[in-house]
C-alpha cells in the first residue's frame, strides 16, 4: 500500500508540473517577446508592452491643416446630404446620400480623434462660419473655403430647389465638392515632409479613392439624367 501511495504522489507531481508548463507556454505564446534590437556591438532588449508602445509620430503643420480642413469640408457634405430627405425623391441618389453621409460623418470623428491623440486643436478657429454664416445674413465673401466647397450661394440654391432640379444640383455640387477633396489629398502628399504619419497616409488614401469612386457613380447619374 506503502508503495501504491507513494507511486500516485509522484504522479500528480509530474502532471501538475507538466500543466504549469503547459500554462506557461500558453501565454508566452499569447504574449510573445517584444525584442529592440541593439546598436552595433550592443545586446537586443526585451521590452514589455508598456515600454513597446510607440508614441504617435508629430504631425507636420500640413498634416494638421489638413485634418482640420477635412473636416470642415466633410461637415459640408453631410448638411447637403441631408437635404436630401425632403428635397428629392429619387431613392438611388437618396441611397447614395446615406451612404456619403454614415462615412463622412464616421470619417469626422476619426479625424477629430486623430488630432486629440497628438494634442492638436480640432477647430481651425473659423469653425462652421464658412457656409452657415451666409444662411444667417452674414456677409462670408471674403472668407476662403477648402477646395471644392460649394459658395454660400450654391448652398442657398440648393436648399431651395426641389425635385429633378434638386438633384441636378446636389450631382453637380458634390462632384464639385469630392473633386475638391482629392486636391487636399493631392496637395497633402505634394507637400515637403507631410503625410508621413502611416495613419494619416493610410486615411488620406482611403479618402482618395473612396471619393474617386463616388464621382463616377453620380456621373453616370448624371448622364442618365440626359436620356
Amino acid at each position: 500500500m506503502g508503495i501504491c501511495v507513494w507511486l500516485m504522489s509522484v504522479a500528480l507531481l509530474v502532471l501538475s508540473a507538466a500543466t504549469a508548463s503547459a500554462q506557461q507556454s500558453n501565454i508566452a505564446a499569447d504574449n510573445p517577446p517584444i525584442v529592440q534590437p541593439g546598436a552595433p556591438g550592443q545586446s537586443s532588449k526585451i521590452l514589455s508592452p508598456a515600454t513597446a508602445v510607440t508614441p504617435p509620430r508629430a504631425p507636420s503643420e500640413a498634416d494638421v491643416q489638413f485634418m482640420q480642413g477635412m473636416i470642415m469640408h466633410h461637415s459640408q457634405a453631410v448638411e447637403m446630404t441631408d437635404l436630401l430627405r425632403t428635397r428629392s425623391r429619387n431613392k438611388e441618389l437618396q441611397a447614395l446620400g446615406r451612404r456619403i453621409s454614415i462615412s463622412q460623418t464616421d470619417e469626422m470623428q476619426y479625424m477629430r480623434q486623430w488630432l486629440e491623440d497628438r494634442g492638436q486643436p480640432v477647430s481651425t478657429g473659423h469653425d462652421h462660419m464658412d457656409h452657415m454664416g451666409a444662411m444667417k445674413g452674414m456677409d462670408m465673401s471674403s472668407m476662403p473655403l477648402m477646395p471644392g466647397m460649394l459658395t454660400p450661394q450654391q448652398m442657398q440654391a440648393l436648399s431651395k430647389a426641389t425635385g429633378r432640379t434638386f438633384d441636378h444640383l446636389f450631382l453637380t455640387g458634390m462632384i464639385q465638392h469630392h473633386t475638391g477633396a482629392l486636391v487636399m489629398v493631392q496637395d497633402l502628399f505634394d507637400t515637403p515632409g507631410a503625410g508621413q504619419d502611416a495613419v494619416l497616409f493610410d486615411f488620406a488614401t482611403d479618402v482618395d479613392n473612396t471619393q474617386r469612386a463616388e464621382i463616377n457613380i453620380m456621373q453616370g447619374m448624371l448622364f442618365k439624367e440626359k436620356k
